[in-house]
């Protein structure tokens, strides 16, 4: 079975049809799914998702769009929902410089106190790194991240970043990126990444693989994911599907 490694489904985008498409993946071969927090709310409707449906895990925590709604009271309430038996994860986590708010000092501040978190409640992690390369891996090194383990969500940087992740025993989440044409860095990262370090993802409803640019995306797609890591690796599909799942487990801890 696929096992979707990041997706959003709380997300408004599924308000309309979102019990109708869940119920439906374990037919169309998505046997499991962690839903991911990405600030205080979206961790809650991430619980309430696990609590309804026994194939879906989740993430708890708080992106770094959202760093600067965090407080030590709502931070104490963060904690203690990692000891839910369906968070699998702290996460999302890490820096975004994309955009220039929240300002990066408290970025890195709840960036920092997440990773401990996580070591505290002996939780992996789910790192969000854009336009912060350096950044997000010498606060990871600083925390001694590799203690916690845990997955790069949408990796989009070089090989030559990724060997920085393998070198702490990380994993990789790859998703629609993959499939799109100017993809030329991530395609010879993932050509150089071990197979027993790859998850399938897709991070719906954002970033559709191709056809799909620009529409929503789902579970349903990771398919067209897994065939392209298998044309790049060379690999029959079936046997990504099977490695990526196996990963998965492993890495959440979720043994059935």
């Amino acid at each position: 079975m696929i096992f979707e490694s990041h997706a959003h489904y709380d997300d408004e985008a599924f308000d309309e049809d979102r019990d109708r498409l869940l119920e439906g993946l374990r037919e169309n071969g998505i046997g499991y799914v962690v839903n991911i927090g990405a600030n205080i709310q979206t961790t809650k409707n991430t619980i309430g998702l696990a609590e309804k449906y026994p194939f879906i895990y989740g993430a708890a925590g708080v992106h770094p769009s959202d760093a600067d709604e965090l407080n030590e009271e709502n931070f104490a309430w963060l904690k203690d929902q990692c000891s839910h038996p369906k968070i699998v994860a702290v996460g999302e986590i890490g820096l975004d410089y994309y955009w220039n708010e929240p300002d990066r000092e408290i970025q890195k501040k709840w960036f920092e106190r997440q990773l401990n978190m996580a070591r505290e409640v002996g939780l992996p992690v789910i790192i969000h790194s854009r336009d912060a390369a350096k950044d997000t891996l010498d606060i990871m090194k600083a925390a001694d991240a590799a203690d916690m383990g845990g997955v790069v969500h949408c990796f989009s940087y070089t090989k030559e970043v990724a060997k920085e992740y393998l070198d702490m025993d990380y994993y990789f989440g790859i998703g629609g990126v993959v499939t799109f044409q100017n993809a030329k860095k991530l395609k010879e990262a993932v050509e150089y990444i071990p197979m027993e370090k790859i998850l399938l993802e897709t991070d719906s409803p954002y970033l559709s693989p191709a056809p799909y640019r620009g529409k929503r995306n789902s579970s349903l797609h990771i398919p067209l994911i897994a065939k392209q890591i298998a044309l790049i690796k060379g690999m029959d599909y079936d046997e990504v599907v099977h490695i990526t799942e196996e990963n998965a487990k492993r890495l959440f801890r979720i043994m059935e």
